[in-house]
């Protein structure tokens, strides 16, 4: 018995196109987040206060977040327009290796942003204390 072909549908397509162009932008968003990652490295080197620090921490997890996104983009657009519809097609497609790279490098990227931000971003500088910063906050009420 020959069975018809499941057509996809016109929402799974324009989700498909979407990805497609944001996994195309992979590879400048590495180069972004590289860059972001060796003037955090070179400022925390040079000992640069924590108010100068803060935005260049920032750039770094703006750069991992939009590089990791690209990455899971480019995942999906390695698994066709079919997966958006289809949970089964998408999971036996995600056994294949060109999948598994693009799963790997992603979660590789949302590891170092999670762990940047487990550590490396400093506290925000404050307005609206001299200093900018805060080393005890005191409890309320007492």
């Amino acid at each position: 018995m020959i069975t018809r072909r499941t057509h996809v549908s016109a929402k799974a397509e324009a989700e498909f196109a979407a990805d497609v162009a944001l996994a195309a932008q992979f590879d400048s968003l590495l180069a972004e987040a590289r860059a972001a990652e060796q003037a955090f490295r070179g400022a925390q080197a040079r000992a640069v206060p924590a108010d100068d620090l803060y935005p260049l921490a920032r750039n770094l997890d703006n750069a991992l977040t939009k590089a990791m996104r690209a990455a899971y983009a480019a995942q999906r657009a390695e698994i066709g327009p079919r997966g958006y519809d289809d949970w089964i097609y998408r999971r036996k497609a995600k056994a294949r290796p060109a999948v598994h790279a693009w799963t790997d490098e992603a979660e590789r990227l949302l590891t170092l942003r999670e762990t940047h931000r487990l550590t490396g971003i400093p506290p925000a500088p404050r307005t609206d204390v001299p200093g900018g910063f805060v080393t005890h906050v005191p409890a309320a009420g007492r």
